[in-house]
């Protein structure tokens, strides 16, 4: 049973859903039967590109921890329409002369930078009263969201064309929705703006020099080695702390059974056994406590 992590460069127009199909698909047809749990780290919507997660096996434990996680984007912002989705997808619903230059653009970034609140966009798959914000919006109910706070770790302009707009880079916390801010940041300026490209350069811990093509995905289909493309449980676990068991521990916490006496400060750590995880845990006054425990079989008894 395979466990770990396959980084998909997702290509505009496949869905986060259609990508772990064919995940699922290519491992049926490598032989690894309909049995292996796979899911995904943060959905990407289908006119969207970049680096798409996808855990597999106990893996899969750790998908809510990677939809928590922050992520970089590369997007570009053409200046003078703003249609109904914020993307190419949607129709026009506003138009501007205004076309901001290089100098304006850059000026107006340090407001969108730190802690800012932002409505999200009225085609996005948070619920209304049950329902899909785009499903209503899609049936021409007229959808208005309420404000949320998110974080702009860094934002900077990467490229200039009058005439295509503005490429910028943007490193953002969970909760972020860059066509809003592609909409935020045209009206800031006396414009209006729509998202001509989306591309997700990282996430979480994982980035594009991790990232694989849908074709390098398909030969495994083929015959083509899994473990060249999939990446280990832990390579999801870099931006935390690891602490060593041995044998008798590791089975303690396998167990269940809070462990005493570990030195290392409170917080969140990786048990692990050699270079095996074993489980998340809490350190809490030396008190370890599982959190999140891994059924690896390559765990020594």
């Amino acid at each position: 049973m395979p466990h770990g992590w396959i980084i998909l460069d997702k290509p505009v127009g496949l869905g986060s859903t259609q990508a772990v199909a064919a995940v699922k698909r290519n491992l049926r047809e490598a032989g690894y039967g309909k049995k292996v749990k796979v899911g995904h780290g943060g959905t990407l919507d289908p006119l969207a590109s970049g680096v798409l997660p996808i855990a597999l096996g106990e893996a899969t434990k750790l998908t809510g921890r990677m939809l928590d996680a922050s992520k970089a984007y590369a997007f570009t912002v053409r200046f003078g329409e703003e249609t109904d989705t914020l993307d190419l997808e949607g129709a026009v619903i506003a138009t501007s002369d205004v076309r901001p230059t290089r100098e304006q653009v850059e000026a107006v970034l340090a407001r969108f930078t730190g802690p800012i609140a932002q409505v999200p966009p009225a085609y996005s798959a948070l619920k209304v009263d049950g329902a899909r914000a785009y499903d209503l919006a899609r049936a021409g109910v007229d959808v208005t969201l309420k404000a949320r706070e998110v974080t702009i770790h860094d934002l900077r302009l990467e490229r200039f064309d009058p005439a295509d707009g503005a490429t910028l880079m943007a490193h953002v916390s969970k909760g972020t929705y860059i066509r809003s801010l592609a909409r935020d940041i045209a009206q800031a300026l006396g414009s209006c703006g729509t998202v001509t490209m989306l591309r997700r350069t990282k996430a979480g811990p994982f980035d594009l020099s991790q990232a694989i093509s849908l074709d390098k995905l398909n030969d495994v289909g083929k015959g083509a080695p899994l473990e060249h493309v999939l990446l280990p449980l832990e390579a999801g676990l870099d931006d935390i702390p690891a602490i060593d068991l041995d044998p008798e521990q590791a089975r303690a916490v396998r167990q269940g059974r809070v462990l005493a006496g570990m030195p290392q400060a409170d917080g969140l750590y990786c048990a692990c056994q050699g270079t095996v995880p074993v489980a998340l845990v809490e350190i809490t006054d030396g008190s370890v406590r599982v959190s999140r425990g891994f059924n690896l079989s390559d765990v020594a008894e």
